[in-house]
């Protein structure tokens, strides 16, 4: 292995490092959810803006689309098959370790809600943000919806279109020179 090859397998290593981490906190937190509030009243954090309440949801994203376990589990995995390419073709280069790590981020999320749904048929969701009235949700969706907002404001401020180059599918060597 030369060394490119040696740097690349360590980026991936730290990628994987981040997600089990992650994703072993995720699914630590669901436990504690069914353990402690399942079947109980809602455990208010601060009185009148944010509590723990077990909410079992059936849906994806803000309830939708209800019991439709097998096609949501389809387009999960393929989400996470494009963001595993994705990683998979950034380049080894501590310019994208902010990239790896988000993305790594995002796959935790995805991977720990996908296991509610093959485990129990539906998502364990507990914390409600109740002072803005906003949908239950779960440590997975925290994940998502942060490392997804940071790597769409780094794709549009930090990094240039001609930094995104190795995404090109198209043969750059076969191209007529003019």
């Amino acid at each position: 292995m030369n060394n490119k090859e040696i740097k690349k397998w360590k980026i991936l290593l730290i990628d994987f490092t981040v997600f089990a981490v992650l994703l072993a906190f995720d699914q630590f937190t669901k436990y504690l959810a069914i353990i402690k509030l399942k079947g109980e009243q809602s455990f208010p954090i601060i009185d009148g803006v944010l509590e723990f309440q077990y909410l079992e949801n059936r849906g994806s994203a803000f309830g939708m689309l209800q019991n439709q376990k097998f096609f949501i589990l389809f387009v999960g995995a393929i989400f996470l098959a494009v963001i595993i390419f994705f990683l998979l073709k950034l380049p080894a280069n501590t310019r994208f370790c902010p990239i790896h790590i988000l993305l790594s981020i995002v796959i935790a999320g995805g991977i720990g809600n996908m296991i509610d749904r093959i485990r129990f048929d539906y998502v364990v969701d507990f914390i409600s943000f109740i002072l803005i009235d906003y949908p239950i949700f779960n440590v997975a969706d925290c994940y998502i919806v942060c490392a997804t907002i940071a790597l769409f404001i780094l794709l549009l401020f930090v990094y240039k279109e001609k930094d995104l180059e190795f995404l090109n599918f198209k043969q750059n060597k076969y191209r007529e020179v003019k």
